[in-house]
This record gives structure tokens, sequence and C-alpha cells, in this order.
């Protein structure tokens, strides 16, 4: 039973344990499905990522990406996480200033030119009507007054998510996540704009059973798929700050800039907290 590198890292907060939390195993060839899927489960976090080497060449290395009870093709906070335990167990990228991260999306690339501030490149966002019976159910659930709804649309980056653009940061915060019951919905994501003047631009919450808690505490994904959303829409036109996790204690911060080329980067402080080994029994 051999020991593989094991490091345990917070994600999109400039204060360490106020984040997102991930579990990272960093030497995971020759792993089975299996034991990936117990680890996650047993490690019970939002979620938590294994690195092996690439298939891809163009890439750095290779993630999974598991929640305790399924794989994801693609999420924000492991991306960072995972960049940053690869870097601190002597990862170097093939390009300065750029790690290629392979996961179920493709390649993802990591600026890291920054070192305080990494930032991924958000992947292709799909974004569609939402569902009307779907739409009606979540404003019922939620009460949340149709006002307050600015925008409402279904988007896909990997993750799908429902997402509604509300009047303003004191709406996002108002909406009661207790009043939500799973898994009848998918994931419901929420935006509203801080007043001017203020530390952060936007209030983020992203509404779906997370590690015990009825939401997420900071969700790189939804922040990318609201970045390219409200973009394509023309309400994204400089680089906005983001507050995520205030309404369960966290004190997350999330930066959006969007770039000339097109491309989004989406980033934030990550602290790697815990270095050791796991054991993992075959």
């Amino acid at each position: 039973m051999p020991s593989r590198r094991f490091i345990q890292c917070d994600v999109f907060s400039p204060v360490p344990t106020r984040g997102n939390a991930l579990a990272v195993v960093v030497d995971a060839e020759g792993l089975s499905e299996a034991q990936m899927r117990w680890f996650a489960a047993w490690t019970n976090l939002a979620e938590t990522t294994f690195l092996l080497p690439p298939s891809d060449p163009l890439a750095d290395y290779r993630v999974r990406i598991l929640t305790p009870v399924r794989e994801m093709p693609f999420a924000g906070h492991p991306t960072l996480g995972s960049c940053a335990a690869w870097l601190h167990a002597g990862g170097v990228p093939r390009q300065a200033g750029i790690v290629r991260q392979e996961c179920g999306v493709g390649i993802v690339e990591v600026d890291i030119s920054a070192p305080d501030a990494p930032a991924f490149r958000a992947p292709p966002t799909e974004i569609r009507p939402m569902d009307a019976v779907q739409r009606h159910a979540i404003v019922q659930a939620l009460a949340i007054p149709e006002d307050q709804i600015l925008h409402a649309a279904e988007l896909c980056n990997g993750p799908v998510f429902q997402a509604f653009h509300l009047g303003s940061a004191e709406a996002v915060l108002a909406v009661d996540s207790s009043r939500v019951r799973w898994p009848a919905f998918k994931s419901i994501g929420l935006i509203g704009a801080h007043p001017p003047g203020g530390e952060c631009d936007y209030e983020v919450r992203m509404l779906a059973p997370s590690s015990g808690m009825s939401e997420d505490p900071i969700t790189g994904s939804l922040n990318a798929a609201l970045a390219c959303w409200m973009r394509a829409d023309g309400r994204l036109t400089r680089a906005a700050s983001v507050a995520q996790g205030t309404s369960i204690g966290r004190l997350g911060r999330v930066s959006i800039r969007p770039e000339a080329s097109g491309t989004i980067l989406v980033g934030g402080a990550t602290h790697v907290v815990v270095t050791g080994s796991v054991d993992l029994p075959d």
C-alpha cells in the first residue's frame, strides 16, 4: 500500500480556511476507479482531485475531479487548487507563466504570472433558455419576487446551472436556501450587483448540496459561466470582483477579467493548508 503525496488547499479567499477546501492526491497514477470514489466520499468535501500524467501532449498534467457522489468534467476551485498543489509538489509548466490542465472538458489554461492571484481561462459556456416549468418552480420555492429577476438562463460549461441575475446583492442575500429540496432542482446560481463604491461589484450564491451545506462556499465554474453569459449579453464590459459565501460565513473573493481575445480569466487567492501523505487500501 504505497504512500501518496496529499495536499489540502483553500481556494478563492485571501484568508486561509475562509474559502473553499479541496483535497488533492498528487500521485494518483495506479489508483483504481473504486479507490478514487471511496476516498472522495471519505473526505466529504465538495470536490477531491486526483493528479495523473497527461494523455494530451500539450497538457502539464491530467486531473480527475470527484465529488462524494459523482465525477465532474470541470470545476473552478478544483482547477486552481489542483494547479497550486501540482506546483507545490514540484511541477514545472512547459510554458512559463501558464499551466495547462487536462480535464473532462479538454485543456484549461491557468495563468500563474501573478503567483498571488492565479486565474483560469473560462471554458466555453452554452447559454440556453431556462425551462419555463423549472423557472416557475425555482421562483416559487425560493420566493423570489418577479420584479427582482432581471435575466434568467440555463448555463453549461461542464456543470449545468439555473442562473438568475437579480436586481441587487441584497436580493441575492435575502434568498433562503433552506426552502429548496434536493434533488428536485438542478444547481441554482444567483448574482446581483452591490452598490457602487463597495469592496465587491457583485454577490454570487450557488444553491446545491455541498459538504453538508445547502450551498457551495465559492464556485469557480459558476462564476465563469455567469461571466460568459453577462459578457455575451453586454452586461460585463470590464474587470469585476465577486463576493461569495457571505451567507454561510465564508470570505470568498473571485476576480473576473475579460480579455481582448474574448476569453475571461477567473481567479482568486489559493493557499496550501495541509501537506502530507495518504495510504489508500486496495
